[in-house]
């Protein structure tokens, strides 16, 4: 017994702690200009270019059109290169490149456009954003992608969600936390000074967390593990988006999954969101918005240790449906305690001056805290939980197709992120509001409704929409050991002198599997 379970440990590809640490960082970099751009792009397009308020909002998302077409290409692109730099790196840094150049000059440069040549604003911001989102699926699919060679192990795969949203913290927690600090010296979200001091920085932090990841996918970006064998992979071609698509149910349901939770992040924080709740409602964003953020950290540390001994226990889907349901449960809280502002002092947020801390913001605290750090801890779970999807397909059909895998997840990432904006700027004009809301924006009668159902009615429905799609997800942890067993008993067989279609048929299910790779 022992021998066969050091047979099956040699099967198991790990990776090093190292390597679980930084390439996680990818996602970091990505989500440097998750912040940079699509929290403040809206923002940026209406109050430094003067561009009008819905076009900003509804071009972001209107181009989810142009990613149908792109995306699929460079999951193609993707899955065809391995050269001398591997199949990920050079995508990483290229992907990292395209972003710098074109927000660089989306932020510094179209500004100096005079006022009178307003359509060539328009132009180019179209432009440079269209090329942003090029860099933007080129880097952020190698994070759902790279996945599939840093390890295969179910005890390591969920802890890759904990070194993400280290990673994500990283980068998205860095601008988090400079922009209401350059907004206090230089000027407020509308200003062009502003977006000199914050785009720059972003870059800088953006291309040190690539430069990490490159270094911890190094040695795992070589053709032995890609799938069942570098060399057996089968061509890849652009048709065969639509059907894995159809092939892979449990894809389509964490896509669903996936889109639920990103959706519930990107409009909870969203900033025009938050300036609202903590600036016009409270009329504090200055002392609440900082604390509320680290809170909401706080809360996350615990969270994230729970998640990753569920998914080591239990599987990643036990682990995503769980944490899901803390969040749900706790902003039924935060929802109730929203629909009693407005009905004296005692129902606003207050910590420290002169109103000191009350009873409402102590249950705020506890109902937002906790809820806060359940979905945030979930809310990149569905990336580690795409490598499942793609070893499935590796399992289904023996194709290894991370790019495509990984890009269909850049394209709802992409498409979810940018319907949040698109959501929050239309419901801002149902209260009458020709701008997007800033801290020192007055409050604007209906403002606390739009407020309630942005950061409470539309992450719950998110969540319930992710509820329903796991209930029929079938990777469970149990599903995954058979699957990864299959795959290396087919990569060996492979590895001896078999065909593809032979191992294919030889080894179908876990029973048909030598015992040395239980």
């Amino acid at each position: 017994m022992g021998n066969q379970n050091v047979a099956a440990d040699k099967n198991v590809n790990r990776a090093k702690a190292y390597q679980l640490a930084l390439f996680p960082m990818n996602n970091g970099a990505t989500n440097v200009y998750f912040v940079l751009v699509l929290s403040y792009i809206a923002t940026f397009g209406n109050g430094v270019l003067g561009l009008l308020t819905l076009f900003a909002s509804v071009m972001v998302t209107g181009m989810r059109l142009f990613d149908a077409i792109t995306d699929p290409i460079i999951g193609a692109l993707l899955d065809r290169t391995n050269g001398k730099f591997g199949k990920f790196r050079p995508f990483m840094i290229i992907g990292n490149v395209i972003m710098a150049v074109s927000i660089l000059a989306l932020y510094i440069l179209t500004p100096m456009i005079p006022a009178d040549m307003m359509w060539l604003r328009y132009v180019m911001f179209v432009l440079l954003y269209a090329i942003w989102v090029i860099g933007y699926t080129f880097q952020t699919s190698c994070t759902r992608s790279g996945q599939t060679v840093l390890t295969n192990d179910p005890n390591q795969r969920p802890m890759f969600t904990l070194f993400n949203t280290i990673g994500s913290l990283v980068g998205m927690g860095a601008m988090q936390f400079l922009a209401p600090i350059i907004r206090a010296n230089v000027g407020d979200y509308n200003t062009a000074v502003f977006y000199r001091v914050l785009t720059p920085l972003g870059i800088i932090v953006s291309f040190v967390l690539t430069i990490l990841a490159v270094i911890g996918i190094w040695e795992k970006d070589q053709p032995k593990y890609f799938g069942l064998g570098g060399k057996n992979a089968a061509p890849v071609k652009v048709s065969e988006y639509v059907q894995i698509v159809k092939g892979n149910k449990p894809m389509q349901r964490l896509m669903v999954a996936g889109a639920g939770c990103k959706l519930a992040l990107a409009i909870a924080t969203n900033m025009s969101v938050l300036c609202m709740l903590y600036g016009c409602m409270m009329g504090n964003y200055d002392g609440l918005y900082l604390p509320m953020m680290v809170l909401g950290y706080v809360f996350s540390a615990p969270f994230f240790l729970l998640t990753i001994r569920t998914s080591q226990k239990k599987g990643q889907k036990a682990s995503l449906e769980k944490y899901v349901r803390v969040a749900l449960v706790m902003y039924v809280g935060v929802l109730g305690l929203l629909l009693l502002w407005g009905h004296g002092d005692a129902f606003v947020l207050s910590i420290g001056g002169e109103r000191g801390i009350n009873l409402y913001t102590i249950l705020f605290m506890i109902f937002f805290g906790i809820g806060y750090g359940a979905y945030y801890s979930t809310a990149d779970m569905p990336i580690p939980m795409v490598a499942d999807c793609s070893d499935y397909e590796t399992y289904r059909s023996g194709k290894y197709v991370p790019g495509i895998m990984g890009t269909m997840f850049s394209l709802v990432d992409k498409l979810v992120s940018s319907l949040a904006a698109t959501v929050v700027a239309i419901a801002i004009t149902f209260i009458g509001l020709n701008d997007l809301p800033v801290a020192e924006t007055p409050y604007a009668p209906g403002m606390n409704w739009v407020v309630i159902v942005l950061f409470c009615v539309v992450p719950m429905l998110a969540w319930v929409a992710t509820l329903i799609a796991m209930k029929g997800y079938e990777l469970t942890g149990e599903k995954m050991k058979e699957i990864q067993a299959v795959n290396a008993a087919r990569k060996d067989a492979i590895e001896s002198g078999m065909t593809m279609d032979e191992a294919m048929e030889r080894y179908k299910t876990i029973d048909e599997v030598p015992e040395s790779y239980k």
